[in-house]
């Protein structure tokens, strides 16, 4: 067993050490207030000087589940789809966020554009019992065989064959190693350039990065499930804040109920659980309030007519860094699976 640490009562949080996933995932701990800081030059190890107890292991993606169910780190960030092909036991590894809005991509099934009467995945199943039938095996290149597996059998596809790819796979067509392929992608633009086409109900998966944790590590030991409670706080807090801003604006009103009443009667600028209105120490001998809500990003620009229909000006709009419930997790349910 790899052993990182060793204090046993120290957090370690696992999180893909290159690539776009280390970028973006970097990018999303520091909006969380949780920046890494780098302890050597050669970046594998660090700290979150915002939390201290807790210490950073930076690994191949393709590791990091592993390192959770060994017991190297408590908590990772990697993606759903290396999750699901790569863990072995749900005793020491499970989802706690299953989307931290990032890393956004599709595992896919695709066959070269020259397959004019493969277009879904009944074609693809007939076409592998057109194989069998002349003793062959559809040759299907991938670095998911796990997924694959679980998908096409689902779907009563039996007769392929796995090859195992560690490269670039949307070479193998063309190569003659494999018939087709089932890849990662994001915008299907490589697929495109290798003249490869996905098919219909040939999407396996729908991934992005997630936070998985080791249910032992974590809830067994009261200093490490406290600080995993923190970095969940921050993590779902600042996930669940991206989806509002907080207006504020100044509104000439009678009185403070009045105000209340009508913003009420609005329902998008309502707020969360109602609006908050102080009474303005004014120059003037009239009645201003300061009302602030908080509104829904994608109804940002109704939320401002609103407000100014009820007499609001100097409207101003910010971001909400974290919105924090009760409860960390619902019902003391850390993991959800």
């Amino acid at each position: 067993m790899t052993v990182f640490k060793e204090d046993k009562d120290e957090l370690v949080i696992v999180i893909p050490s290159d690539g776009e996933l280390h970028r973006n995932t970097m990018d999303f701990l520091q909006e969380c207030g949780l920046q890494v800081r780098p302890t050597n030059s050669r970046g594998y190890t660090g700290t979150i000087p915002t939390m201290p107890g807790v210490s950073v292991l930076m690994q191949r993606t393709a590791d990091i589940t592993n390192k959770i169910e060994d017991f190297s780190a408590d908590v990772g960030i990697t993606g759903l789809d290396r999750y699901l092909e790569y863990k072995t036991d749900d005793r020491y590894v499970g989802k706690i966020v299953n989307d931290l809005g990032y890393g956004g991509c599709e595992f896919v099934l695709a066959v070269p554009e020259s397959w004019i009467d493969v277009n879904g995945l009944d074609d693809l199943s007939d076409l592998t019992n057109e194989y069998r039938q002349k003793g062959l095996d559809l040759r299907i290149a991938t670095k998911y065989p796990k997924l694959l597996n679980n998908y096409l059998y689902d779907n009563g596809i039996y007769n392929y064959r796995i090859v195992a790819v560690s490269g670039a796979l949307e070479a193998a067509p063309a190569a003659g190693y494999a018939d087709l392929i089932a890849d990662l992608t994001a915008t299907g633009t490589t697929l495109r350039a290798n003249n490869l086409k996905q098919i219909e109900k040939g999407t396996v998966l729908k991934s992005q990065a997630c936070l998985i944790g080791n249910p032992e590590s974590i809830c067994n030991n009261s200093n490490k499930y406290d600080l995993a409670m923190k970095l969940i706080d921050l993590i779902k807090s600042n996930i669940r804040a991206a989806e509002y801003y907080r207006l504020t604006a100044n509104v000439q009103c009678d009185s403070e109920e009045t105000l209340a009443s009508l913003v009420l009667s609005h329902p998008d600028i309502s707020g969360i659980h109602g609006p908050t209105v102080s009474r303005l120490h004014s120059k003037s001998n009239t009645s201003w309030f300061s009302l602030s809500v908080v509104v829904s990003k994608s109804k940002l620009s109704e939320c401002v007519s609103q407000i100014r229909d009820c007499g609001g000006i100097s409207i101003a709009a910010s971001k909400v860094d974290y919105l924090f419930n009760a409860e960390v997790v619902e019902n003391n349910q850390v993991f959800i699976d």
